[in-house]
């Protein structure tokens, strides 16, 4: 997000309100840098002694209680402040930091330090003194405040960068944001970017559409084509799927789109790895199903060819599910991937207008890194006169589009499949009926021309 990290001998401020975890990302800073062999002195304004901070520290896991007073330094200013001033403050972080030979300065407690000021002048030669001695060592300066300080005030101006971090309700669940509100020297990523608090500290997940406005490795134009597994539809769309194209395969609850996918990962070998990224069902309800279908998922599964990542449909965050997604993709090679419910994707979107840009970020990438892609979609209805897709703008994203329908015939429910959509390549578009043999499912023959298939209202034709 910051473009590389802080810069050397510069100067921010970390903002926000109380609970948005600035002690903690301070922290998580300075103990990381530490493993650097950067030396850390951490200056609070803490009236108490600092053990009620290690103990909250301590449930962490980058906290590291033998770096205390060796790598990283904590002294409280509290005393010092109250007595004899903000002069007297600087000269003491002036001492510290050349005893300690410290190249990464924490101040805890920037607020408070400008409450202890006379005037708005007190509060620049304070921040301007800090920041001069730091700099004459390059020593990086970090200053915590809260989010009570005005964008104008002067310590803004003065700094090389603001980070604003935010912890806000969006209906009845918490969202944490943050918010590079200024960066000299690097090219920060703008607007909000999601991030969580765990034992593992602060992660933050920048948005997939500023992250990858531009695919990280050249896209190309391929013309293989990937077969699916699912007998008899590869010749529907002229031998395969287009190589590292993206599908839609779209129908309501319970015509085979899951059975669809399984299929097309069954394929998968140590040359052409493949990965099932699903919301709905657990790995284990997924091989079961495999197996009833006939299929040997678990051959690919214990090789290491196929890997299967549940993200149950709870608290999730839009842009931690992307980078997980991305990041099982480029760690593995993965060639062959099923999307088991883009419906996953929107319902954790805080934000539902960003959607579009959040896919086309997501499938330029996937289509860069030479993955041909599946996703599934479910219709809300299982009958009805009409028949919707994702919105047009992200229908226009996707490369093929497969539909999948219960219909009904002659008191007698049959599951087709049709293919709307191939990008480039002619396709049979013709409904075909689905079955399922020894080996899952199957396309079988084409169905008898009837009026509203479509529709899963079929209606002979006179």
């Amino acid at each position: 997000m910051l473009g590389g990290g802080l810069v050397t001998s510069a100067s921010y401020i970390l903002q926000g309100h109380p609970g948005a975890g600035k002690t903690i990302f301070a922290n998580q800073i300075a103990f990381r840098a530490a493993e650097r062999g950067v030396k850390v002195l951490y200056v609070t304004l803490l009236a108490e002694t600092h053990e009620r901070l290690f103990q909250a520290l301590g449930t962490l896991d980058f906290f590291q209680a033998g770096r205390l007073g060796v790598d990283v330094t904590y002294v409280s200013v509290f005393q010092t402040l109250r007595e004899e001033g903000l002069s007297a403050v600087v000269k003491l972080i002036r001492q510290e930091i050349s005893r300690q030979g410290a190249t990464l300065l924490v101040f805890d407690g920037l607020l408070n330090a400008r409450d202890r000021a006379d005037t708005q002048l007190d509060v620049k030669t304070f921040v301007a003194e800090v920041q001069s001695q730091a700099a004459f060592v390059g020593c990086t300066v970090l200053f915590l405040t809260s989010s009570r300080i005005e964008e104008e005030s002067p310590e803004h101006t003065m700094v090389d960068g603001v980070i604003d971090l935010h912890n806000e309700l969006s209906g009845v669940r918490a969202v944490r944001r943050l918010q590079v509100k200024k960066s000299r020297g690097t090219a920060a990523l703008g607007g909000y970017h999601q991030f969580e608090i765990t034992s593992q500290g602060v992660s933050v997940f920048p948005r997939m559409e500023a992250v990858l406005a531009h695919t990280s490795v050249p896209d190309q134009a391929l013309h293989g084509s990937v077969p699916t597994g699912t007998r008899g539809f590869d010749a529907l769309v002229g031998g395969g799927l287009p190589e590292g194209s993206v599908s839609l395969v779209f129908g309501p609850s319970g015509s085979g789109k899951t059975s669809f996918g399984l299929n097309f990962l069954s394929l998968a070998t140590e040359d052409e790895p493949a990965l099932h990224f699903g919301f709905y069902e657990t790995t284990a309800r997924l091989r079961a199903k495999a197996a009833t279908l006939g299929l040997n998922l678990e051959a690919p599964i214990n090789s290491g060819a196929l890997e299967m990542l549940w993200n149950p449909m709870t608290e999730n965050l839009l842009d931690k599910l992307g980078h997980r997604l991305l990041d099982a993709v480029r760690s593995r090679g993965v060639k062959r991937l099923l999307i088991d419910g883009l419906g996953g994707f929107e319902r954790a979107a805080v934000y539902q207008p960003r959607m579009v840009e959040f896919f086309a970020a997501l499938t330029n990438e996937l289509r860069a890194l030479n993955v041909t892609t599946i996703a599934t979609w479910e219709l809300r209805d299982l009958f009805g006169p009409t028949v919707t897709a994702p919105g047009s703008e992200v229908s226009s994203l996707l490369d093929n589009l497969v539909m999948l329908r219960h219909v009904e015939t002659g008191s007698r429910y049959r599951s087709t499949i049709s293919v709307l959509k191939v990008r480039d390549r002619p396709f049979e578009p013709v409904i075909h009926e689905l079955g399922f043999g020894p080996r899952g499912m199957e396309v079988r023959v084409a169905l008898e021309p009837v009026a509203g298939a479509a529709t899963g209202l079929a209606q002979a034709t006179v």
